[in-house]
């Protein structure tokens, strides 16, 4: 903006106020003006029509007694219509939006517990804005848009809130920790569960098979020799059983010390242990 010699420049997006002898006369758009100040035409001000910030921190207590600070930001604009109203019927627009945001945030978080405060900042920038409004459309200023930017605890309530999210933290973890070992604890035991399973069914066909292969040399020894008795032919399979099993304890380097007696009649005595058991099994899966 410039004056010379009655000449004066009104830049965009900005309006000049013009008095004729200290009373208001009109308002100058942008561009080139003539303005006589030889008969008294001046120009006292300009007012920018621009979208204009405004950052405000407020020091509040919240309905569960914790002080918080609450930062506001206001966008605010002059009124093209009203730009009389905005240069004359207000001195310092910036504190008298600053005194509302002030009254309305005071009024607000007190009823609100800290926790609500967080959850509702839009209920509250609704209100601050709606308050604006009403307060400055009167003054020729628009309200473009009222935020809740932040919303700072007192310390000491901050570092309190972090341990509690930690702590909870650290439990969920525990238990999902404990949950992973029970998964683990149950897949072993039906790892070897099965795994006995399936060795019971292993030793039964070994049972089975050793039962078929000595059915088998039975009836292949009477027939080939003959006279021979069944009981003939299972002594001397047990006589050939003991020997390869003297030959096995002997044979191996890390077997104990094994004393039992030995002989002929020892073999005699074996076979009619192994008969008696035989037997004795028989017996009682008949009984029963």
């Amino acid at each position: 903006m410039g004056q010379i010699l009655g000449c004066m420049k009104v830049d965009q997006s900005t309006v000049a106020i013009k008095e004729n002898f200290g009373k208001f006369d009109d308002i100058l758009d942008a561009g080139c003006h003539c303005v006589p100040w030889c008969i008294g035409s001046s120009v006292v001000g300009v007012l920018s029509l621009r979208v204009q910030q405004l950052n405000i921190r407020c020091d509040t207590k919240s309905l569960d007694n914790v002080f918080v600070n609450v930062e506001a930001s206001v966008q605010y604009r002059a009124v093209y219509g009203k730009a009389k109203d905005a240069f004359y019927k207000l001195t310092n627009p910036r504190e008298q939006i600053q005194a509302y945001v002030f009254d309305v945030v005071r009024a607000t978080v007190p009823k609100m517990s800290l926790d609500d405060v967080f959850e509702h900042k839009g209920e509250i920038a609704k209100a601050v804005a709606d308050e604006l409004e009403k307060a400055m459309t009167i003054y020729g200023f628009e309200i473009v848009q009222t935020l809740i930017v932040d919303i700072i605890p007192d310390i000491m309530v901050k570092r309190a809130m972090n341990e509690i999210n930690a702590a909870a933290r650290l439990r969920i973890a525990a238990q999902e920790k404990a949950e992973a070992e029970k998964i683990l604890q149950i897949k072993h035991a039906e790892a070897e569960a099965e795994s006995k399973h399936l060795s019971g069914l292993g030793v039964a066909r070994q049972r089975q098979a050793i039962v078929d292969g000595l059915r088998e040399s039975v009836l292949n020894f009477s027939q080939n020799v003959p006279g021979a008795s069944a009981k003939d032919v299972m002594d001397m399979v047990l006589v050939t059983e003991y020997f390869d099993t003297m030959r096995d304890i002997g044979a191996s380097a890390k077997s104990s010390s094994v004393f039992i007696p030995h002989g002929p009649g020892a073999v005699l005595d074996v076979a009619e242990q192994i008969r008696n058991g035989i037997f004795q099994g028989e017996a009682a899966a008949l009984s029963m």
